[in-house]
């Protein structure tokens, strides 16, 4: 048997461990999977994963938080399909001594992923929507005028229109590798590219990157070849598979069926809406926010390349204020690789905020 399918073989019989490990003690289940997040100490905390009505379909929401009358912060993860509440003890625990933190798995990602899913939903409106619509149900239950959110990724495409779109609803919006441009990002990454290629000395590496051909990456699969070459370079996640592997796999939130479902939601991506969501150019839909925004970058982003995204910055009028962080080595993912800054620069965030 081959390496890759020792591999395979060793993260599949991993799942069917960690699934019955990490089953929820009291035997609870639901429809969409199964699992179960543990309890914080503190007659005020919140620990809570549950299932509710968003955009005509069940999708999954994971609250946590030392103290129920902190501000909510909801995190909009990237992809579209890539998950993070399994991650999320990495990414934002840190926060929930200061935020009460909701993860969302959006329509087509994670535990809301079944496997009945109409793709024809995958829609940009259609996300916006779902993502106001829990807004609501967050201020309704925590009693709150507005609430933080903070995007990654794809999920800064969905952030930027609702802080855009009902700013009252938000105290502040959070940016983590803000998508400005998909196509002066992808000429910079391919610029970018044939350097690191070059540096290398082999002139395989370099028809590789040329084989790619130029942007714009108007087919999704030609656009996924391209991000795959900048995640090998370096310009993309921070953490790759095998490191993030081993901290999914101990979520108690996921059990077997929910990797399944991840693993088919983060491999579609935004192929069903591509065509929609790649002419995104903000300079021009985007020009003011009436909201506190804060962008985050990673120095060696050349996914949502750093230096256009602190050129919107620098163009963006925003009366209540904005703010721009680069973390040094650091990537697409800086909350991954320097959870603990990354952690102390929204905190601060949070604090300038009257």
């Amino acid at each position: 048997m081959g390496t890759w399918k020792w591999g395979i073989l060793g993260v599949t019989l991993s799942l069917i461990l960690y699934s019955g490990l990490m089953s929820d003690p009291t035997g609870a289940s639901s429809r969409a999977g199964c699992g179960w997040t543990p309890a914080i100490e503190g007659e005020r905390s919140i620990a809570s994963l549950e299932a509710v009505e968003l955009g005509g379909m069940q999708q999954w929401i994971l609250i946590r938080g030392t103290d129920r009358e902190n501000p909510v912060l909801l995190w909009l993860h990237g992809g579209p399909g890539s998950a993070e509440m399994p991650i999320a003890r990495r990414s934002t625990r840190g926060l929930e001594e200061h935020f009460v933190v909701v993860h969302w798995d959006q329509r087509g990602a994670g535990k809301s992923n079944p496997a009945d899913f109409d793709e024809a939903t995958m829609t940009f409106e259609q996300y916006i929507q779902d993502a106001h619509e829990l807004t609501s149900l967050l201020k309704q239950r925590f009693a709150a005028d507005s609430i933080y959110i903070i995007g990654s990724s794809w999920g800064t495409q969905l952030g930027i229109r609702l802080a855009e779109r009902w700013p009252d609803d938000y105290t502040g919006y959070i940016a983590v590798g803000q998508v400005v441009d998909h196509l002066r990002a992808e000429h910079m990454g391919y610029d970018w590219l044939l350097e690191r290629a070059a540096e290398t000395g082999r002139d395989a590496a370099v028809r590789k990157v040329e084989n790619l051909g130029l942007p714009p990456y108007l087919e999704h699969d030609r656009y996924v070849r391209f991000a795959k070459s900048v995640q090998a370079y370096g310009g993309g996640m921070d953490l790759g598979m095998a490191q993030l592997f081993p901290i999914a796999l101990a979520a108690p939130e996921y059990c077997l069926s929910d990797y399944a479902r991840w693993f088919r939601g983060s491999n579609r991506g935004s192929g069903p809406m591509w065509d929609e969501t790649h002419p995104d150019n903000l300079f021009s839909a985007i020009p003011r926010l009436d909201v506190p925004v804060l962008f985050v970058s990673g120095e060696n982003d050349m996914n949502t390349p750093m230096p256009l995204v602190r050129e919107y910055y620098e163009q963006l009028d925003a009366p209540q204020g904005k703010d721009f962080i680069v973390f040094e080595d650091a990537a697409h993912t800086p909350y991954l690789s320097h959870p603990d800054a990354f952690r102390d620069v929204v905190v601060e965030f949070l604090h300038s905020q009257p």
